[in-house]
């Protein structure tokens, strides 16, 4: 344990992307921790939204796994960490020799650190396979593919402190920052907004953002991409574009243009459900302001086009020159408090740590001289495509702190394919719905007990603290890994700490080359950092971009319905989002008492037009219904949505919403098609959740 002052030990909240610091003090018990506010936390100065002040209700928590367990049948049984890592070791050997080494598929975990995500990839490198992916595949993989392509780094572009100081327009385009990152919204987005910045929001839904924006633009889900050829083609009709930062630090404009040269501003407003005017409003106050910044989430990326999405943004902010200076940019709000780590150090099925494409001879060559092993040069599968192959391709499954049973879209498939598997080991917290489906369960480490690093959502990298010990026969995720992969591979797996994994991930990831642990005291930096001693870059592209001919990339796109859409038999366009109060699949929300007490179920948000032609009451239970399954949940009658869309969230295992979602992949990205399914709203007499 490191006490770093009397207060307690300073470490980063286990919740959204932020990175948010806070004090724990322990208690007498395993288990028992305080949270203290950490005023000079770098980025939010003592401030907790309210799942970080009420996560230590998680760590001591009477569900807590605390010995290993063994299938037995239908049942579980108690086992020794002997027993449990023996058959974990022996079955992964024999799926290997019986199959091949592309049989097996590893989940890494957003809520772990840098240092468990890189042994966890590198274990799947040694045994043979890419296939290794985390949950930016459900997130912001496409935002990542994109940023990637076109500008160099699959990460925001600024800092929240420069956006915060410099930005006079704030675009924020699928993303409810006051629900989904609520103190980067109250100290960052709320405070700019009161300070005269203009703040325009994009969503299908009405919240508590739009309340502090200027212009709300409420477009019908799917349609980002004509909302956005609107905007571009206002630039070029009013002469907006930055013709001299075009010209010297970019490349594809005539492409954009061709794109736009016959589109219709008309028909594509009617398309988006938004008033052109309205639209044409919002491209004037970006493209005419001084600093201009994008903010893109969920609501961008995950769709079947999601990377077409997200190159739309960086194409606007390319042409208006608003990108390598404070205040601008293109700034991806991550979900998970280290989903931007878990991405920079490989865990992800087609690049190696610091996004070394996995068919980069050269660069993979340099890996594996740190290594001692080449890593596989073919790539792998993402983790939909894992799941979509269970029992065929894949015959055996590593999962580490993920849940794709509530997690991925058309659940009910998922959890046939994966009872098809001959093997799967879960380590994790809590027995959740993927653990109930395993062979072999390891009990894990909490947040709380956790050291090593984090990277938020600016690319900060922080360090969290271990104030308490595990419970139990718990062991730390570190610890398990390490055993793990010295047993299959008998070297490569041995550190004595964090930190020593730390050191050798420096070595192969020149954005975190720099990077100390001393260096990073209690404020972090900002990757990349390529040397010792250097502060990091708060900003990027300053003056170029990290492409190969360092010219950031615009390519135009044209609008791609969504895979499926509403119909006669599935009239309504269902869409998904995240509340302030929970948080991915609920195995620690669902949880938390105080949690719980704010939203305690699942719901649906319907249009009161749309409940009135259906017979829906207000807390109504109903069923809804797409082409892969039903769901009961409540429903809450609320103009807050457009007519013909209906919206619910993904945070609870009793209702779990994603039985419904379509797993149509962007081609690009992979990431699964949540935000827009074809769904119908069936009224039953005395339904309740779990029917």
């Amino acid at each position: 344990m490191s006490q770093e002052s009397e207060d307690g030990v300073h470490t980063i909240c286990p919740y959204c992307g932020v990175g948010c610091g806070l004090q724990l003090q322990e208690g007498d018990e395993a288990g028992e921790v305080n949270i203290k506010p950490w005023f000079d936390a770098p980025v939010n100065e003592g401030a907790l939204c309210i799942k970080g002040g009420a996560a230590t209700e998680v760590v001591d928590h009477e569900e807590r796994l605390k010995e290993p367990l063994i299938r037995d049948g239908d049942e579980f049984r108690e086992a020794s960490w002997e027993e449990a890592f023996g058959r974990v070791t022996d079955e992964m050997e024999r799926i290997r020799e019986e199959h091949s080494r592309n049989a097996m598929g590893f989940f890494g975990s957003s809520k772990c650190t840098n240092e468990e995500n890189y042994l966890l990839q590198k274990m799947a490198r040694r045994y043979g396979t890419n296939n290794v992916d985390n949950c930016t595949r459900m997130c912001h993989a496409s935002t990542v593919a994109a940023l990637r392509a076109s500008l160099g780094a699959g990460a925001m572009t600024n800092s929240m402190q420069d956006l915060r100081e410099e930005a006079d327009v704030y675009w924020i385009q699928g993303a409810n920052p006051s629900e989904q990152h609520p103190i980067a919204h109250s100290k960052y987005f709320k405070q700019a907004a009161l300070e005269d910045t203009f703040v325009v929001q994009i969503d299908p839904h009405a919240n508590k953002t739009t309340r502090d924006a200027d212009l709300h633009l409420q477009l019908k889900p799917g349609t980002d991409i004509p909302l956005l050829n609107i905007v571009l083609k206002t630039v070029l009709d009013n002469d907006w574009v930055d013709e001299e930062f075009l010209d010297e630090r970019t490349e594809g404009f005539d492409d954009v243009a061709e794109t736009l040269e016959n589109f219709d501003l008309e028909e594509a407003a009617e398309t988006c459900g938004v008033p052109l005017e309205d639209i044409q409003t919002a491209a004037e106050a970006y493209a005419t302001a001084d600093n201009a910044a994008i903010f893109t989430g969920m609501g961008m990326s995950q769709h079947a086009c999601g990377t077409d999405n997200v190159q739309n943004l960086i194409n606007l902010a390319l042409m208006t020159g608003n990108v390598g200076r404070p205040g601008t940019g293109v700034n991806p709000l991550r979900g998970q408090n280290n989903v931007q780590g878990t991405c920079d150090v490989g865990t992800m099925y087609n690049t190696l740590p610091g996004y070394i494409p996995v068919d980069d001879d050269e660069k993979r060559a340099e890996v594996a001289d740190v290594w001692g092993f080449e890593p596989p040069a073919d790539e792998g599968l993402s983790n939909v495509e894992i799941t979509q192959a269970a029992g065929d391709q894949i015959h055996g499954l590593y999962v580490m702190g993920e849940n794709p049973v509530i997690s991925e879209p058309n659940g009910n498939e998922v959890v046939e394919n994966l009872e098809r598997m001959e093997f799967i080991v879960v380590q994790d917290i809590f027995m959740t719905d993927t653990a109930e489906l395993a062979d072999v369960v390891l009990p894990a480490t909490s947040w709380a007990e956790r050291g090593g690093t984090v990277t938020n959502t600016d690319r900060r990298v922080q360090r969290m603290r271990a104030a308490t010990r595990v419970p139990g026969n718990t062991k730390h995720d570190l610890e398990i890994l390490s055993e793990v992969g010295t047993r299959l591979f008998d070297e490569g797996f041995e550190f004595d700490s964090a930190e020593d994994i730390f050191e050798e991930l420096r070595q192969v990831m020149p954005i975190y080359h720099g990077i100390t642990y001393d260096d990073l005291g209690l404020e972090g930096i900002h990757w990349p950092c390529y040397e010792e001693g250097d502060e990091g870059d708060p900003y990027l592209y300053e003056e170029s971009f990290d492409t190969e001919n360092g010219l950031g990339k615009l390519r135009g796109v044209r609008h791609q319905p969504p895979k499926e859409v509403e119909d006669a038999e599935y009239p309504f366009v269902l869409t998904t989002a995240r509340l302030e109060e929970h948080y991915n699949t609920g195995t620690m929300s669902t949880r938390s008492p105080t949690l719980m007490r704010r939203t305690g179920e699942n719901f649906v948000d319907i249009h009161p037009d749309d409940a009135d032609s259906l017979g829906v009451e207000d807390e109504e239970y109903v069923k809804l219904v797409s082409r892969r399954g039903e769901v009961v949940v409540k429903a809450h009658v609320t103009d807050d949505i457009k007519q013909g869309v209906i919206w619910s969230t993904t945070h609870f295992p009793d209702s779990p919403i994603n039985r419904l979602t379509n797993d149509a992949l962007d081609p690009v990205a992979k990431i699964p098609e949540y935000k827009a399914s074809a769904a119908m709203v069936d009224v039953e007499p005395n339904a309740q959740p779990g029917d």
